[in-house]
């Protein structure tokens, strides 16, 4: 049997890329085995969002072809489509394929196993008008399904090169969205994620049909339990959009909604389509409209130009609004982007010690978030043994607001809906007593908990 081996990088819509290739691979045939071992295809996604994106992939790629120099190696994602010459360059690679014609993979392995000849599969990003489908049956982890729904991005921050590797965003068809949502809950999935590049903007390229649309639709696929959005833009959340998440049981009270800096001159320097003013009102509203709902965002600290005094202001700004939890990235210079030419370029010293008071003030702002939530009862999808406690009798999982809940229970659990009250609140994970397992409808004996996680965003300043 031939054998494949895969290596992922960066973001989350890579890892859905990734699951979505093995199927083909797996469909003709191969066994998915370790990247450390030996295979015949090694495939490396990669990643281009940072310059140190760029080097890791390198790295992978040249690891792959020393582990055996006789193999396929394959290159896809978004360092792929920006520099295949590059790439290319590197001894041993024998498929460049970007992102886009991925559907194709098996053909190009074919051709290659036949003519040993390198081949450069990367056509112009920006003339692709149409959503690559490509399916996701089934996912290692069973509690959640990601769910692809768009592709790229129309919005050209400057310090970020992801238009140029993904091309302009363009949408799935709805009806094949529902379908694949409806194979996934037959599969046993009881939580959906949509995701894409620019989630938010499903539906830019159609006509009156937009993520909300979306949303009134998965709405009424059955056995479905829950709908996350795994990221939208303040500027995307309008009326039509509040009432699908104040009306639909089914949406998770939880939102991600990159803010990327508390200032609005360091806003309009990153050419984002919002003021504070306007970021703070939509949350107001999202407040009003789902009680309790856990906003997360994503920042960036040190653009160019950035003061101590507009750090200080968005510092407030962040704790005023009071996220669940804060992804914070020190600003990394990517070659090609206009913030990389920018002048005043902040000092890593200092970048570091910014990135520092913001990370600590996300772990208050968790810890706060959290501790409403003692004594509540709330709905958690098991998703696994307890990290470093397998046979304890101890799971973890997610409530719908995305707090993270360890409680005592049982493997056969994972991935039902579990009735949980929460008894402790902690920054990266609380404590739960299991009070009835909702999909049986049989109630448990009383529960106590493990230890905390290291936190999860002290990897931010690795990233």
């Amino acid at each position: 049997m031939p054998t494949v081996a895969f290596y992922t990088l960066g973001c989350k819509v890579n890892f859905y890329d990734t699951e979505a290739i093995w199927q083909l691979f797996k469909n003709e045939g191969y066994e998915q085995v370790d990247f450390e071992t030996t295979a015949d295809v090694y495939l490396i996604n990669t990643c281009t969002v940072t310059n140190t994106g760029d080097k890791k992939s390198r790295q992978i790629i040249r690891r792959a072809v020393r582990r055996n120099p006789d193999a396929i190696i394959a290159v896809t994602g978004c360092y792929a489509q920006t520099s295949p010459a590059e790439i290319m360059a590197i001894e041993g690679v024998d498929l460049v394929i970007g992102t886009q014609d991925r559907d194709k993979i098996m053909d190009f392995v074919r051709q290659i196993q036949r003519d040993r000849q390198p081949v450069n599969a990367v056509r112009n990003i920006m003339k692709t008008r149409s959503f690559e489908e490509l399916d996701v049956p089934d996912f290692s982890e069973r509690t959640r399904a990601f769910l692809k729904i768009q592709e790229g991005c129309n919005n050209f921050c400057t310090f970020c090169i992801i238009p140029w590797s993904r091309g302009l965003s363009r949408s799935r068809d709805p009806k094949s969205v529902i379908q694949q949502a409806k194979e996934l809950v037959a599969s046993g999935y009881k939580e959906i994620v949509l995701t894409g590049i620019h989630t938010g903007g499903y539906g830019d390229d159609m006509e009156n049909y937009n993520l909300t649309s979306l949303l009134w639709d998965l709405d009424k696929v059955e056995g479905l339990e829950r709908i996350r959005i795994s990221s939208i833009e303040a500027s995307q959340i309008d009326e039509a959009m509040i009432e699908v998440l104040n009306r639909s049981s089914k949406m998770c009270r939880h939102l991600h909604i990159p803010l990327q800096a508390g200032d609005n001159s360091v806003l309009k320097r990153m050419r984002r389509k919002y003021t504070t003013e306007q970021f703070a009102a939509k949350i107001k509203l999202l407040q009003a409209a789902m009680p309790g709902v856990a906003i997360t965002t994503d920042v960036i600290v040190g653009f160019p130009g950035e003061t101590e005094e507009m750090f200080e202001e968005g510092y407030k700004f962040m704790e005023e609004l009071g996220f669940a939890e804060m992804h914070v990235f020190p600003y990394s210079k990517r070659t090609g982007t206009p913030a990389a030419r920018m002048d005043d370029q902040i000092d890593e010293e200092l970048k570091n010690e910014r990135v520092h008071q913001l990370i600590d003030l996300s772990e208050r702002m968790q810890l706060q978030y959290a501790e409403r939530y003692v004594d509540e009862v709330l709905d958690v999808i098991p998703e696994r043994e307890y990290k470093g406690a397998e046979g304890t009798g101890l799971m973890m999982g997610y409530s719908d607001n995305y707090l993270n809940i360890v409680f005592e229970g049982s493997p056969d659990m994972i991935g039902q809906l579990c009735r949980v009250k929460v008894t402790e609140a902690g920054v990266n994970e609380c404590r739960g007593k299991l009070l009835r397992v909702l999909d049986s409808g049989i109630p448990v004996k009383d529960a106590v908990i493990g230890e905390d996680h290291a936190p999860m965003r002290r990897e931010a300043l690795e990233a």
